[in-house]
């Protein structure tokens, strides 16, 4: 039998750099961006629940086709920051589910093949991220602009989501960086913080996250070139 899954989905941000406005419901191609987000999922033949941790305004008056869009989709409120809406998602998962995707309600360009081959590259102690390997030379920088050491390119990738872990083991990764005060943006870092072992998958260079208003423009340019 085929794992069930689950996935997590923080959507509660204050989109500071798209001025302001709630992201998951900006509309691309006259569609809210959740809704592009969610629908690989829902068409996903091994999914069995979505929690989708919202801000406070949209909790509590969220909108109809949302509420109305999936019986297998649950809200919850979300907290303050990414972290914290994706253990809250995590802790209202029902405990039938054996993997939990983690994944952005603002990267609307993720499709069933990259959702699959995470799925494949999961073990029963072993999470998989979606990623793209960087093309850019990557340098650290010092607070004063100063480099103080350029990276090698071969082995740096860009983590993007879906980001797929067994559910105990993101559970338990969840459960202790929360007891310390961790909260970090990427759902990865705190299984390997715990000692777990995560392996990056292929995702798409087109799998972009909407954070700035130049986003929308190439993400609507990406979905006419699938004919969308």
């Amino acid at each position: 039998m085929r794992p069930i899954l689950g996935v997590a989905i923080p959507a509660a941000g204050g989109g500071v750099r798209m001025g302001g406005a709630r992201k998951p419901f900006l509309e691309l191609a006259g569609e809210p961006l959740l809704l592009h987000s969610l629908r690989p999922f829902l068409e996903h033949p091994q999914l069995g629940s979505v929690v989708i941790a919202l801000g406070a305004q949209d909790h509590g008056s969220p909108p109809s086709w949302l509420k109305e869009l999936d019986p297998r989709v649950r809200l919850v409120l979300g907290g303050a920051s990414r972290g914290e809406s994706v253990w809250c998602a995590l802790q209202a998962l029902p405990t039938s589910v054996d993997l939990v995707a983690v994944h952005d309600a603002a990267r609307p360009l993720m499709d069933r093949s990259i959702i699959d081959r995470c799925l494949e590259a999961v073990g029963p102690t072993r999470g998989a991220v979606a990623g793209w390997p960087a093309v850019d030379t990557l340098k650290t920088v010092e607070p004063d602009n100063t480099v103080s050491e350029t990276l090698t390119r071969a082995r740096i990738w860009h983590a993007q989501t879906p980001q797929i872990f067994p559910r105990d083991l993101l559970f338990r990764a969840y459960e202790s960086a929360m007891s310390v005060g961790i909260s970090d943006t990427d759902d990865a870092a705190l299984v390997e913080r715990l000692g777990g072992e995560v392996r990056m998958v292929p995702g798409s260079p087109e799998n972009l996250k909407v954070t700035r208003p130049e986003d929308l423009p190439l993400a609507e340019h990406y979905l006419r070139q699938r004919g969308r």
